[in-house]
C-alpha cells in the first residue's frame, strides 16, 4: 500500500524499522501512525508486529513499537 514517493518499498520500509539499534536490541521505537499507514498499512504493519512477537500502543498520532516479547503494563 505504499502510496507515496517513497524509494523504499513497504517490505523495505520494515526491513528498516525493525533493523534500527533499539529495535535490535529489545528497545522501543516511534513512529507516526499517518508513516505507518502511508508506507505499508495498518493492517500489515499489525501482521508484522504478530509475527514478530511485539506489541504497540497508539497515543495521539505516534505508535510506540515495543521490540520484545515482554509484557507491557499501563502505568497510571
Amino acid at each position: 500500500m505504499n502510496t507515496s514517493a517513497s524509494p523504499l518499498t513497504p517490505d523495505e520500509w520494515i526491513i528498516q524499522l525493525f533493523s534500527s539499534r533499539a529495535a535490535a536490541t529489545g528497545g522501543v521505537v516511534r513512529r507516526k501512525r499517518s508513516d505507518i499507514e502511508r508506507y505499508v498499512g495498518m493492517d500489515e504493519f499489525k501482521h508484522e508486529l504478530c509475527r514478530r512477537g511485539y506489541q504497540a500502543i497508539e497515543n495521539a498520532g505516534q505508535v510506540v513499537i515495543f521490540c520484545n516479547q515482554e509484557p507491557v503494563r499501563a502505568v497510571l
